[in-house]
């Protein structure tokens, strides 16, 4: 945040350099300009600190990076007749908000967007891969019509897309505007100036969007929709996790063992999806804390109240949970391994739930009762192939409708699961 806040300082006083209305601020170097965004690209952890020096005596960590900044253009005898430019015309929120946005927006692109895509790409990936393997769905925690093992990663993936797409689009604004929004102080000085023109010239050089309506603060409300948007994505990763979690205790996914690791002090058999409950439990913290920001971020009091400042600051708090869930689960995905022969087993012995076709081919040919018969022969009932045509054979079907659910078995009553997963477009 120091480093952002002196960059948003500097580049303000490179703005009003060639501002040509200023005539008061000559007109800069480019070796000059290159000397003042040094001040922030170069900064190191012992100017870090020098700034918290200065702190200790403001009481006030916006007044402390002016003065810091100042410091260093005194350093430079072609520089120091450009100190009190520092922070012209400026509220500390209006340096604040802008690096809290700058810290955005590199938080989103250089890092949060990798790690989603990747996320997303991976989980594309399993479904492709696993698109023709039949396994039983299961609602309400029981077996159901079957599915693809490749459908429902696709679900996953298409789910955590669309937030993604949503996260990366949404606008990152700011505001330049002085102590309450109208540009008071801006005016004083320069009447003739085309000031919202001029804040929005430079919060676009910064690769922001102006707010036009602000108070003393930018209310946040992009904030509380990016943090909306994020926690979307969380709460569906969350979802896939305990899926996948699921998944490995039924078996249907096998871990690789990995040389050296311990799953328990007791058990030595076990391997633990361990990835994925941590996964779970950094979703749950940075949700957490992305919830109360994105509700209390839009609440300040009047022109403006400090309330925004202390939650603010747990902004890396939230985004680092969210790293380390992302890459959790795409750790624990690395891990898995497809166990074919349980998903087979399953299907085998669930012919069970296959009554919803026959009772539904019953209705088009017209036989009372197709819903009322099966149900009293299935429900609640686990039916093998000779079961199942046992049943078949007592509901006098035509002969053609017959043969064809004798053919019938749980892995080939996919519906369009395969072509599903092929063809993400179809619906």
């Amino acid at each position: 945040m120091i480093k952002n806040r002196i960059h948003v300082e500097c580049e303000w006083l490179l703005f009003l350099s060639a501002t040509e209305e200023i005539s008061e601020v000559r007109k800069l170097k480019e070796s000059e300009q290159a000397r003042i965004r040094k001040i922030y690209l170069d900064l190191t952890v012992e100017d870090a600190e020098k700034v918290k020096e200065i702190e200790k005596t403001t009481n006030h960590d916006v007044k402390a990076i002016e003065y810091y900044v100042k410091d260093r253009l005194k350093e430079d005898p072609e520089l120091v007749e450009l100190t009190e430019w520092i922070h012209f015309a400026c509220t500390s929120e209006d340096i604040n908000n802008t690096a809290y946005a700058i810290m955005l927006s590199q938080a989103r692109s250089d890092v949060l967007m990798g790690v989603m895509s990747k996320l997303t790409n991976e989980i594309d990936l399993m479904a492709n891969s696993n698109a023709s393997i039949a396994m039983l769905s299961r609602t309400h925690g029981q077996v159901a019509s079957p599915t693809t093992l490749g459908k429902e990663l696709r679900n996953s993936s298409e789910r955590l897309k669309r937030q993604s797409v949503q996260f990366e689009k949404l606008e990152i604004l700011g505001k330049f505007n002085g102590a309450v929004r109208n540009f008071n102080a801006h005016q004083s000085a320069y009447p003739n100036l085309d000031w919202p023109r001029l804040s929005a010239k430079f919060l676009n050089r910064l690769g922001l969007t102006i707010n036009k309506y602000t108070t003393q603060i930018e209310p946040h409300d992009y904030i509380a929709e990016m943090f909306d948007c994020l926690k979307r994505f969380n709460q569906i990763l969350l979802d896939f996790d305990r899926d996948i979690w699921t998944y490995v205790s039924l078996d249907y996914f096998k871990q690789k063992k990995v040389e050296g690791e311990t799953g328990s002090s007791t058990m030595p058999h076990k391997i633990n999806p361990i990835d994925f409950e941590n996964s779970e439990g950094n979703l749950g913290i940075a949700n957490a804390l992305l919830q109360h920001m994105s509700s209390k971020l839009t609440v300040s009091r009047l022109q403006r109240d400090l309330s925004d400042s202390t939650v603010l600051r747990n902004v890396g708090s939230a985004l680092s949970h969210c790293l380390l869930a992302y890459k959790s689960t795409l750790k624990g995905l690395t891990r898995l391994e497809v166990n074919q022969g349980k998903i087979q087993q399953d299907l085998n012995r669930s012919w069970e739930v296959l009554a919803e076709p026959v009772q539904t081919v019953m209705r088009k040919y017209g036989l009372s009762e197709p819903y009322e018969r099966l149900k009293k022969a299935t429900r609640g009932e686990q039916l093998d192939e000779e079961l199942y045509q046992k049943v078949l054979k007592e509901l006098q079907l035509p002969s053609e409708a017959l043969a064809e659910l004798q053919d019938l078995r749980p892995e080939s009553y996919l519906g369009l699961a395969i072509e599903l997963t092929k063809n993400n477009d179809q619906v």
